[in-house]
């Protein structure tokens, strides 16, 4: 009884993993939450909060989620902030549009619907900007391209990442009676669910242009320190060569034994 509550409870299970992945995103979305109290740092927190969920899903599902949340923060936080202010300006002008509109009636009115798509589009930019910043290196205006093309690259996941973005908010907003509880899951996880979600649909298409790791989320280097990227000559090396070694390794011991006497020993 007890090996089988072992086995069922013990970090390599099933629920082993999944309990280390909430208390992953668990950490990391307190994180968020204290990081972005000063408001203007919200863009900075996103970025570190992408880097603990890719993190963690490169890694086979183990990462401190406070050490990497840290890093992303901190080597993302100019551009991460630059396009999140940019981001705020754009909305605030939208929003004061809207009422313009509203004001002055007549044909001026359907004008809004204009500002809602544009408010639309721009929110789905920014949800695909902040993960594209916490894996790759680049300009803001490259990070703004990566948006674009894994956005529409597999568009049937668009309502999917809009849905679980926008609706929770709505749903915390619309109804005062139940916003303790929406207020509870968001400080606790929610921020970080949502996260893991997007992260874990582009994972698949980040993994083509991002640098080969292993299963502790470390960088694999050749012999001359270089990072190996999917494709290259270096990777076709690197898994021959492991190839060789698990054949080396699935040796016979008579197998073992003649090749040492060709040896000699």
């Amino acid at each position: 009884m007890g090996e089988r509550i072992n086995a069922i409870m013990g970090n390599d299970s099933t629920f082993g993993r999944l309990m280390t992945k909430v208390g992953i995103i668990i950490g990391a979305n307190l994180m968020f939450v204290l990081f972005s109290l000063p408001v203007i740092t919200i863009g900075a927190s996103y970025a570190g909060l992408y880097r603990v969920m890719l993190k963690t899903l490169r890694s086979g599902g183990v990462t401190n989620p406070f050490k990497q949340f840290w890093i992303g923060f901190k080597t993302c936080f100019l551009q991460s902030t630059v396009v999140w202010i940019v981001y705020a300006a754009l909305m605030a002008a939208g929003y004061f549009g809207v009422r313009i509109c509203l004001q002055a009636g007549g044909m001026m009115a359907y004008f809004q619907y204009a500002l809602y798509g544009a408010a639309l589009l721009l929110t789905l930019v920014l949800i695909y900007t902040f993960p594209s910043i916490a894996a790759f290196e680049g300009s803001i205006g490259n990070h703004l391209r990566n948006a674009v093309y894994f956005a529409f690259h597999k568009p049937w996941w668009i309502p999917v990442n809009l849905f679980f973005h926008i609706f929770p908010l709505y749903l915390t907003y619309s109804d005062p009676q139940l916003m303790p509880l929406y207020a509870f899951c968001w400080f606790f996880f929610g921020f970080g669910a949502i996260t893991m979600l997007t992260a874990r649909l582009l994972i698949k298409d980040y993994n083509k242009y991002l640098p080969l790791v292993d299963d502790f989320g470390d960088f694999i280097l050749t012999e001359d320190g270089k990072q190996i990227m999917p494709g290259s000559p270096e990777e076709k090396a690197y898994f021959a060569g492991e190839g060789a070694s698990a054949g080396a390794n699935d040796m016979t011991e008579e197998e073992i034994l003649e090749e040492m006497k060709k040896l000699d020993m």
